[in-house]
């Protein structure tokens, strides 16, 4: 604000010093006045009169005449008011003209607000759902008198695809026609799309699709991430994992992205019975063993709990990394990485030891819960690749 104000006080200073010049800075030489020029006409006309009559070319009656009328003009024409006093005091329009400059300009300005301010304003102030709706339906009634332009219906798709859209956004993809066909990315939205509709099942279309734009571009990162959870959820894990640490190696590593897709690529290697730690991870970042189930507690699990490991500093309450699964069949393999890290600037790899337990929850929340089945914790070294975690108490 202050950087607006500073050149427009100066302006202001500028065109009041422009319009209140000839009061600041009056004339040396006093102009003259209308009464003055009166005079001197007076004057000149009486000398010729007076030229005229001593030359003879007028009568003495009639020069009388002639000057007693001149004289009674000079005296009414120069009667009158100086026009110069109807300016007034020049001390009060200087100031007349200033109140009345500041006070326009200030209500100018508090009323419209700060222009430069008024204007980022505007731009920066976010367009609302509603707004986003409306143009979206009207590129919708566009589109409607276009049929053919299959470009458009495209841009249609993805933008009902970011709204949440689903169903408007399959009907466009398909309206789309043979433009997508060569484009990896469109194509990869479209089965997105197509499987959200079918509650995660990828089956059909949807694989066709995926499968296309990996043919198209093997590396697609949108097309690898479905298609590993396309093998995922159809319960082929290996081909997931195969999928899924292809799409590793394009992730720039430690975002929370990478994080993410590591926690997923641990699961999907301990459902396939794989070992539990990738040829790229070292083994001394990682701690990975097997979780038994006491026999007495078998009747109180059921499909859909969560197991959790969890690895903590010995004497804190405060995890280092938490993986978290669905139950399978027991004895479960478990890996803890870096991957799983609670925090990426304390990775589990920077402690020598840790203390490890394993709890299942019928909700996985963080904090324990009556009727969880637990471990007792046991204190092993980062690095340890057999550890056994007995699943034998009931929280109270």
């Amino acid at each position: 604000m202050t950087m607006f104000l500073v050149p427009a006080v100066l302006l202001l200073i500028l065109v009041m010093v422009l319009l209140l010049r000839p009061f600041i800075f009056p004339a040396k030489v006093e102009a003259t006045s209308r009464r003055q020029m009166n005079a001197a006409i007076y004057r000149e006309e009486l000398d010729k009169l007076e030229v005229e009559r001593a030359s003879g070319l007028i009568q003495a009656d009639d020069y009388e005449i002639s000057h007693a009328e001149m004289r009674q003009r000079l005296f009414q024409d120069t009667n009158e008011e100086d026009d110069r006093s109807v300016m007034g005091s020049t001390k009060k329009t200087i100031i007349g003209l200033c109140v009345f400059i500041v006070l326009l300009s200030s209500g100018l300005y508090f009323y419209l607000g700060e222009a430069p301010g008024v204007i980022a304003s505007n731009a920066e102030q976010p367009l609302s759902r509603e707004g986003v709706d409306k143009m979206v339906a009207e590129f919708a009634a566009k589109m409607e008198k276009d049929p053919s332009n299959f470009k458009g219906w495209a841009m249609l798709a993805r933008s009902y695809r970011i709204l949440g859209r689903n169903e408007d956004a399959a009907k466009a993809y398909e309206r789309a026609g043979s433009f997508i066909d060569t484009d990896p990315q469109l194509l990869s939205d479209y089965a997105d799309v197509l499987a959200a509709n079918a509650n995660g099942n990828f089956a059909g279309k949807p694989l066709e699709l995926i499968n296309q734009a990996l043919k198209l571009d093997p590396n697609n990162l949108m097309a690898l991430w479905l298609s590993g959870t396309a093998s995922y959820t159809s319960g082929n894990y290996k081909a997931a994992v195969q999928t899924w640490e292809k799409l590793a190696k394009q992730i720039p590593p430690g975002t929370d992205e990478a994080r993410s897709l590591e926690g997923s690529i641990a699961e999907a290697r301990i459902k396939a019975g794989l070992p539990s730690v990738s040829p790229s991870v070292v083994s001394g970042q990682s701690i990975s063993g097997k979780i038994e189930l006491s026999s007495d507690l078998k009747s109180r699990i059921k499909s859909g709990d969560i197991v959790m490991v969890i690895a903590r500093k010995p004497g804190e309450r405060m995890p280092v990394a938490v993986l978290k699964t669905t139950i399978t069949d027991f004895p479960m393999s478990f890996s803890l990485n870096d991957s799983l890290a609670m925090n990426p600037s304390a990775p589990l790899s920077q402690l020598a030891e840790v203390s490890i337990e394993v709890r299942i929850s019928k909700t996985g929340m963080a904090k324990p819960e009556a009727g969880d089945l637990i471990s007792n914790p046991q204190i092993v070294k980062v690095g340890a690749n057999n550890v056994r975690l007995l699943i034998d108490q009931v929280r109270q």
